[in-house]
């Protein structure tokens, strides 16, 4: 790890580590608009439709390294950010407050980890397999069969009960993750917090769910056939 990182100040790392994770969120709601086409359309030409442009398309391509950059580094300086604090306080309060026992806050270093190795067999599931398998074309067009790889994949019971765990464990995170970007790029007044407090819920709950719900009508309906 470059020294450069370690020398910003903690202020300087909250800032950038909120800026990305406003940038990943995007990425979600993006993946989860994507995935739902699953849900409206069975047949899997509408979600392999948008998987072609997106695996096609030269700009979307060039922004999936400041993803996986995007991700590394959000790690990374929640990582370091973590370990200053317990470097800075090592014996805790006798009485703290809500933001150290809340648990959206207590234990988003936890849910980062569990949520980062969910990630890598995410990304080894599809996105490797995607790039370096063999993906079946779907019917008669130059279209890659990615929604058939999905279907597979949910339709592993182990897996769907790992992925649901995760997504639950991940409405978690963003419920405090949202509120803290705002707070650690100033945005913090008795005007407006409130309503980024209540979009931190919705947004946590929205993303979570949708996935959820995608992931289990797939895993439980006969119309969507491995």
């Amino acid at each position: 790890m470059s020294n450069s990182i370690l020398q910003y100040s903690s202020i300087t790392k909250k800032i950038v580590m909120a800026l990305v994770g406003l940038f990943l969120l995007m990425f979600l709601l993006v993946h989860l608009a994507v995935n739902s086409f699953l849900i409206f359309d069975p047949s899997r030409a509408l979600f392999n439709e948008g998987a072609h442009f997106m695996a096609t398309n030269p700009l979307i391509q060039s922004m999936q390294y400041f993803l996986f950059g995007g991700f590394i580094l959000h790690i990374i300086l929640g990582l370091i950010l973590q370990i200053q604090n317990w470097l800075a306080r090592p014996v805790r309060y006798k009485i703290e407050g809500w933001s150290h026992t809340s648990p959206f806050s207590k234990f988003m270093i936890h849910t980062g980890i569990i949520i980062f190795i969910f990630l890598l067999i995410h990304f080894i599931n599809f996105f490797f397999v995607a790039k370096f398998g063999e993906v079946p074309v779907f019917a008669d067009t130059e279209m890659e069969d990615m929604g058939l790889l999905v279907i597979q994949v949910f339709k592993i019971p182990g897996y769907v009960a790992f992925y649901v765990v995760a997504l639950i464990l991940l409405a978690f995170h963003l419920h405090h993750a949202f509120q803290s970007a705002f707070q650690s790029l100033g945005m913090n007044h008795s005007k407006y917090t409130p309503f980024i407090k209540g979009l931190s819920t919705v947004l946590s709950v929205v993303i979570s769910l949708g996935f959820i719900a995608i992931t289990l009508v797939i895993f439980f309906s006969s119309r969507y056939q491995a």
